[in-house]
């Protein structure tokens, strides 16, 4: 009994070393960007071995190396181990994309002691942003769209006016649309109105102003059909007529 009661202590000391020593991170990188994780400030000539324990979308992989010299890479892609000019390691992944969004885990053993970190890795993506004017029911309503981004922008206006709605899409790939939709009181001109769009990409917001979207093809086709029918339809009745009609 006294044994067991010592091994549960035992375990529950392990247990809260290891929640003291690994720590949760979170890094961002941009859409095509260099990323640089790193686990440790120690250098080499302190550091006895560096251990990644990767999970990303598709599959998990390790990539680690010892002041010995051995080395291990079962990520086989272009993730690497390198230096920095004083001697410190890091993980270099170049081209960031969806693909390397994921849990990075690493321990770092040195003389005295040891790091363990889980980094959380994402990814910012800008949105293509873009507004328009357009009429609903003999109403104007304005629409401001913040296309594919990551994570989903957030879209204001400089009226608080009626807010119809605003929609968000998921894509399969991981990018998100917003779209924000404003119905605008005969009291507001619509030249007076612009859309804020915020991401976390951006140093700063970007404005918009919504312009009246042009007629699409379908009026267009439309309006052509109706010109024949109410035209052209009845002039060829004429002269079929006109044609068959006996000469006197």
């Amino acid at each position: 009994m006294r044994g067991m009661m010592w091994i549960c202590i035992l375990i529950m000391f392990l247990s809260e070393a290891w929640s003291l020593d690994s720590v949760r991170r979170k890094a961002v990188f941009n859409l095509g960007s260099d990323a640089y994780l790193n686990c440790s400030d120690k250098t080499w000539s302190e550091t006895m071995f560096v251990i990644w324990n990767i999970k990303v979308n598709n599959k998990s992989c390790k990539i680690a190396f010892s002041n010995d010299g051995q080395s291990e890479d079962t990520c086989n892609d272009d993730k690497s181990l390198r230096n920095t000019s004083s001697g410190q390691s890091y993980l270099h992944i170049p081209n960031f994309s969806t693909d390397d969004v994921g849990v990075y885990k690493c321990e770092s053993a040195f003389k005295g002691g040891n790091e363990n970190y889980d980094i959380d890795v994402t990814l910012t993506v800008s949105p293509n942003i873009s507004a328009w004017l357009e009429l609903k029911d003999n109403n104007m309503v304005a629409v401001c769209r913040a296309e594919r981004g990551n994570p989903p922008a957030n879209i204001s206006w400089s009226y608080t006016g009626n807010l119809d709605s605003v929609k968000t899409q998921n894509d399969c790939d991981g990018f998100v649309t917003v779209e924000s939709y404003m119905e605008l009181p005969e009291s507001v001109k619509p030249e007076n109105l612009s859309c804020i769009v915020k991401h976390m990409s951006w140093n700063q917001e970007k404005t918009v102003i919504p312009e009246l979207k042009k007629a699409s093809s379908s009026i267009s086709t439309g309006l052509w059909i109706r010109i024949v029918v109410v035209i052209v339809v009845p002039l060829g009745i004429f002269l079929f007529f006109l044609i068959k009609k006996p000469i006197s």
